[in-house]
């Protein structure tokens, strides 16, 4: 006589065993997730690098061509803001100080605009481009005028009011027939560099600011949120 199945022998039977997922579709799965890792990771990466470089490309731009940001609308004159002006205002306190003229404080806010964009820098030309002296020896010029040992201590030259009169100093002494000379002239004499005309496109940036700084700005700039140091 056959066995009959009851209820109590069918739920004592054994469930079936889970079926497991086959090896090929754990690996495609997790590949997936490597995939949309990297998806993400390497995107985020990119714009965290484009922004530090950014950083990075902003800083050099501004030490070289001071005019690319005069769009922006921080307090500037002729590209140069509130560091750069504090500086062209001790230029103009020691020319004065020393009885030089407007037009020889001039050049010599000029000067520095071609030789540090009016920034106390504490390196030079070797350290950016290697450059050194006739003689093969390495430059050793810092500071706004970009002054070599030879012009004194590097606190000295370090120092925007005693490097500025040292450089009026010279002038005096290596230019003496300096008012019937282009400004440019004056300046490749006072520091013996290579081009005469190196100076020149600055000329009319710094007849601007020493305009501005001094209280009577010309035509299109302005004194408000920037350094004055207006005649006594």
């Amino acid at each position: 006589m056959p066995t009959r199945t009851t209820a109590t022998t069918r739920s004592r039977r054994a469930r079936p065993a889970r079926r497991q997922r086959p090896r090929r579709l754990r690996t495609r799965s997790r590949a997936r997730r490597i995939r949309i890792a990297w998806a993400i990771a390497v995107p985020a990466a990119l714009v965290a690098g484009f922004f530090v470089g950014t950083s990075h490309l902003a800083r050099s731009l501004d030490q070289t061509f001071p005019d690319y940001r005069s769009h922006v609308s921080v307090p500037a004159v002729a590209g140069y803001r509130d560091e750069q002006l504090q500086n062209a205002c001790t230029i103009l306190t020691a020319g004065r100080d020393l009885g030089f003229d407007q037009r020889d404080q001039t050049i010599a806010v000029m000067t520095a605009m071609g030789e540090s964009s009016l920034r106390n820098l504490d390196y030079g030309d070797w350290e950016t481009s290697g450059a050194t002296n006739p003689d093969g020896s390495r430059t050793t010029s810092i500071g706004l005028f970009q002054q070599q040992d030879s012009w004194g201590t590097r606190e000295a030259r370090l120092d925007p009011y005693t490097s500025a009169a040292v450089f009026y100093r010279a002038m005096a002494e290596r230019v003496p027939d300096r008012a019937a000379l282009e400004p440019t002239l004056v300046a490749h004499r006072t520091q013996v560099n290579q081009d005469p005309s190196h100076y020149a496109r600055f000329w009319d940036r710094a007849v601007r600011v020493v305009a501005a700084v001094s209280g009577a700005p010309l035509g299109g700039d302005s004194t408000d949120g920037i350094p004055q140091c207006p005649v006594s």
